[in-house]
């Protein structure tokens, strides 16, 4: 983005209402029925937003913008063309203003993430930012994950206890199938956490924001359904010894496990991302 374009920018978004006079005029109340705690410190929204950087080229996607607390940071910090897709039609109209002062560089599109294709979404190279509704982040990732061809980047907000899970290494409490599945397809790092007080409603617990960057597509699975089937099977009876968890896929786990290199009386947590990757290569063998 030129100078002179992000001045425009910066000027028509200081001209918009306080992000709470958004929400009291179009009666955006945070709904726990949609996972909606709303981030208004234009600070922290700022950070997040620097953290996946850089925002130009390309598209930036982001999933339940609210009343626009994080849309308005993209845009502050240089990005393009956000395509912000939220469910909710009361924040639908309260983001009618920010597209207008965006100066068509924010698509709004009203819809389930769930239901749309990331690569349908405007063109590469396509960072997701997003403060992701708590109800749903989980399903979303692992959509993203299945989707890595088309994405460059993911700076994403959850609750805590999902990035320890994303995180985690083997042989800690943490460590299960999203360990396993982000961190086969995606570096994975912690960037910080947010305290509950800086959300309107505040939520119970803390949230912290991760980086998840695509590794090559040649060092990542085509297909993750053998990895996931795996995992869901270890983690699923974790406090069973491999060769009875695997019961259900292998006709003799043992066997299998022992060409592997790998013990049959381990459990789920100490086999490693790459170990598992091993077991999903012969599933179906």
């Amino acid at each position: 983005m030129s100078d002179d374009i992000a001045a425009a920018v910066a000027t028509g978004l200081a001209g918009l209402p306080p992000l709470r006079e958004t929400i009291a005029a179009h009666g955006l109340d945070a709904r726990k029925r949609l996972g909606q705690h709303f981030l208004l410190d234009l600070n922290l929204t700022r950070r997040i937003a620097r953290a996946a950087a850089p925002l130009s080229p390309g598209t930036v996607v982001e999933v339940g913008p609210g009343p626009g607390g994080l849309t308005r940071a993209l845009l502050l910090e240089g990005a393009t063309s956000v395509v912000a897709i939220e469910v909710d039609t009361r924040a639908i109209t309260a983001l009618q203003d920010l597209q207008k002062a965006a100066g068509g560089r924010l698509q709004v599109i009203e819809g389930d993430a769930l239901d749309m294709p990331i690569a349908s979404l405007g063109p590469p190279p396509r960072r997701i930012v997003a403060n992701l509704p708590y109800n749903v982040s989980t399903a979303l990732l692992v959509r993203w994950l299945h989707a890595a061809d088309d994405v460059t980047d993911m700076v994403l907000m959850f609750q805590k206890e999902v990035v320890d899970r994303l995180v985690a290494l083997p042989r800690t409490k943490d460590y299960g199938r999203l360990s396993v599945l982000a961190q086969h397809v995606c570096t994975v790092q912690r960037l910080f956490d947010v305290a509950p007080t800086a959300f309107v409603p505040p939520p119970k617990v803390t949230s912290s924001v991760a980086r998840l960057r695509p590794r090559p597509s040649g060092d990542r699975l085509a297909d993750l359904k053998p990895l996931e089937r795996v995992t869901a099977a270890a983690f699923g009876q974790r406090r069973k010894m491999l060769r009875g968890a695997l019961a259900g896929l292998f006709s003799d786990p043992t066997a299998v496990l022992t060409g592997l290199g790998l013990s049959p009386t381990a459990r789920a947590e100490e086999l490693t991302v790459a170990e598992f990757v091993r077991l999903a290569g012969v599933l179906d063998n």
